[in-house]
């Protein structure tokens, strides 16, 4: 069902994602607290309370984890640093521990013929600079520049690629607007500077490793697609809002020197001063664009506060998750970002995935078809993409392992390798043997 490498052109790269905070094991190895970490002892905010205080215990595991990569025949690891583990206060002396480990799963890749590819945060900030207001604080670019160069003055001479921020819609806008993810807030005037002052970041880091001689470098936007619930005009525009804030926003502000008109009219007042004259920062060049993609969704309008709008249930399937499986979107972004944004620069699909409820048969299989189905129709839609001219480069898998899915908790699924969180025994599941047989060279 899965097409074999060779359906692909020469050179595509395939891979698997995870990040630091869902896997590592937060408490240990000398790591200082993270907003995550307040936001999970807060009653409510995550199923069972649960957080990433061991997660899959990959701190001490990783040599087994790579392995499972190289037995996949996968070509990239994509994986992210700690911040927090880096510097525990978020700012001031590193922790050697942190920085040990890196190197060690650095090297621990290239010894198994993996490249390396590094994203520098996946969403654990350090507490310490939460406390001084996080991604609302225009001071977090400079923080978060003085932390890149301590990792990648370490790590950066071996990485394949590098990428500053994950997915900068879900650090802004899920966790500042909607109060989803930590730091849980819902607070239009701290969206508005977090969503500013996430791209500052990035252009900021993205200097900082150019001056270090780093090349290889790339952003990573997660994307939507937003139907109208109806055939209204107002369905429409509300649709096209959704589609301005959330993916609109961050592609405009890295690669026109602008934010949409319609977004703005509901964040412009909550701006920071002089936010116009960042753009320079922003803008700072790249050599490829990372897609994170998943599902879509329907919106409808209604007489609430901006963006007067809210989501309706779709009539497509759905995953563990309840987020609808519509794999011509995947196609649709990468059409739409090289023709209206990146105009035939590299493109990745840095994450595309499918959460289940799998579970261990008595034999010991775990079955689990309907993502074999799931990343068989997106691989499709890539192969579509290409044949049309866009310059789609890799595809990587989320994610390696089943792992803690934030505010959502192990519950959900995501992993080609299912992980028994008592025993954290690893056992691969019918769509890791089907990946590796595709890809087997």
């Amino acid at each position: 069902m899965l097409p074999n490498r060779d359906a692909f052109p020469e050179g595509f790269l395939f891979g698997a994602a995870t990040s630091s905070y869902q896997i590592e094991g937060h408490a240990m190895g000398g790591a200082g607290a993270t907003h995550w970490d307040s936001f999970a002892a807060t009653p409510g905010n995550v199923a069972g309370a649960e957080n990433g205080a061991i997660a899959c215990d990959h701190l001490h595991r990783w040599p087994e984890d790579l392995d499972l990569l190289r037995a996949a025949n996968l070509d990239v690891y994509r994986f992210s640093t700690s911040w927090a583990r880096v510097l525990p206060e978020g700012r001031g002396a590193p922790n050697p521990e942190g920085l040990d480990f890196y190197d060690r799963l650095v090297d621990g890749m290239l010894e198994r013929g993996l490249k390396p590819a590094a994203t520098l945060y996946h969403w654990e900030l350090p507490q310490p600079l939460a406390d001084l207001g996080g991604w609302a604080n225009c001071d977090i670019a400079g923080w978060f520049a003085d932390f890149t160069e301590t990792i990648m003055s370490r790590i950066g001479d071996r990485l394949w690629s590098a990428a500053p921020i994950n997915e900068p819609f879900c650090v802004a806008w899920i966790s500042h607007f909607l109060g989803h993810h930590a730091p849980g807030l819902r607070d239009i005037r701290a969206t508005a500077r977090a969503m500013h002052h996430v791209l500052l970041a990035h252009g900021r880091a993205i200097e900082t490793m150019r001056g270090l001689g780093m090349g290889n470098l790339g952003a990573i936007c997660n994307f939507e697609h937003a139907a109208p619930a109806d055939d209204s005009s107002e369905a429409a525009a509300a649709a096209r809002l959704y589609d301005g804030y959330y993916n609109r926003f961050y592609l405009s502000g890295m690669f026109k020197g602008s934010y949409p008109e319609d977004v703005l009219e509901g964040l412009e007042p909550h701006l920071p001063k002089g936010w116009q004259d960042d753009f320079a920062t922003i803008g700072q060049k790249v050599d490829w664009l990372g897609l994170n993609y998943y599902t879509r969704k329907l919106i409808a309008p209604d007489d609430g506060p901006w963006p007067h709008h809210h989501e309706v249930p779709g009539p497509l399937p759905k995953t563990q998750v309840d987020w609808e499986i519509y794999p011509s979107g995947l196609r649709g972004f990468l059409e739409r970002v090289d023709r209206d944004y990146t105009h035939g620069l590299p493109l990745y699909v840095t994450e595309n995935g499918m959460a289940w409820n799998d579970t261990k048969d008595a034999d010991g299989t775990i079955e689990d078809s309907a993502r074999i189905d799931f990343l068989a129709q997106h691989m499709e839609a890539v192969r579509e993409a290409i044949a049309e001219g866009v310059p789609v480069k890799g595809y990587f898998i989320w994610s390696l392992l089943d792992n803690y899915e934030w505010s959502l908790g192990y519950a959900p699924r995501f992993g080609l390798v299912h992980v028994d969180f008592e025993s954290l025994n690893r056992s691969p599941k019918t769509s890791y043997h089907a990946i590796a047989r595709a890809l087997a060279r």
